[in-house]
């Protein structure tokens, strides 16, 4: 009996079959992968072309820089995701375009899952751009974020606090939760307390803070101030004070430093006291704990 099983020469036989039969394969694919680099060659240009002429139509609107940017990388996506299908149908004949989307159909839905949290901020960084909402240069709050937009990306936003530190901030985070924009308009209303002594005549006290907050530049005198009696606290009765300013951080405390100074300075020339809190338990008496002898 024979045994060629573990012959090194028929294993090298057919070593050298597998390598000739791999070759001879190659060169048969040879004018396919050449016809399909050329046809990637040509959807290179051709997204090219298409995305100078969707910058130069998008150039002519008002849209923002972020979403022409979006239609630009979506056009070229469009274009060279039908590229590599057709050269992916060239080189292996055999892959029908019904069984390619199949395949990546199930392939979506695996990488969809591998990737949800990516995909999401890139679908919301979609909507967000769209909408016309939240601009390059607002300032905003979400989520105990606070800051200037400095830029808006597909998957992330970046915000500049105002003490300089840059918050990166996903796209969800923004699409899911309420966003205040305090810039969205050029003005908007801002508010203090300020209270006076239980001895004091109310009706004077909101007459001499009405007089030095409309005698401010730091006010719009062409919206109305509000003055209204709010609280009976512990050692005053408190009004709230409300008024229309700039909209951004900065003009927010400017004008809240003028109004300030300026109704503690009214008050003071009108003999109106603002007392300090009044505490009741500013110091703690040492009881003596009872002992068991006692």
């Amino acid at each position: 009996m024979n045994d060629t099983a573990g012959d090194p020469l028929n294993t090298l036989e057919i070593l050298v079959e597998q390598v000739q039969a791999m070759w001879a394969g190659l060169v048969a694919l040879l004018p396919s992968l050449v016809i399909a680099i050329l046809f990637l060659i040509v959807t290179w240009i051709v997204a090219r072309f298409a995305t100078n002429i969707a910058e130069r139509l998008t150039a002519k609107t008002a849209m923002r820089p972020s979403l022409r940017e979006l239609v630009e990388t979506l056009v070229k996506i469009a274009i060279w995701t039908v590229g590599l299908l057709i050269a992916l149908t060239i080189l292996l004949p055999d892959l029908t375009p019904g069984s390619l989307v199949a395949g990546l159909g199930v392939g979506t839905v695996a990488i969809g899952f591998a990737f949800q949290d990516i995909f999401e901020n890139f679908l919301a960084g979609i909507l967000i751009m769209i909408r016309e909402k939240m601009r390059i240069g607002d300032y905003i709050s979400c989520e105990g974020i606070e800051g200037r937009v400095e830029q808006i990306m597909l998957r992330e936003t970046h915000v500049r606090k105002m003490s300089n530190e840059l918050t990166i901030v996903p796209n969800s985070i923004l699409f899911k939760n309420p966003v205040e924009i305090l810039t969205d308009r050029q003005q908007r209303r801002h508010e203090v307390i300020v209270g006076v002594s239980y001895d004091t005549d109310l009706e004077e006290a909101s007459s001499v803070i009405r007089s030095a907050l409309e005698a401010s530049d730091a006010t719009d005198d062409q919206k109305p101030i509000d003055i209204f009696a709010c609280e009976f606290n512990s050692s005053s009765v408190d009004f709230k004070l409300r008024w229309w300013a700039g909209s951004t951080q900065r003009d927010m405390h400017e004008s809240r430093d003028v109004v300030i100074r300026l109704v503690k300075r009214a008050l003071d020339d009108a003999g109106i006291e603002i007392p300090f809190p009044y505490r009741t338990h500013t110091f703690k008496e040492a009881i003596p704990v009872a002992s068991a002898a006692d």
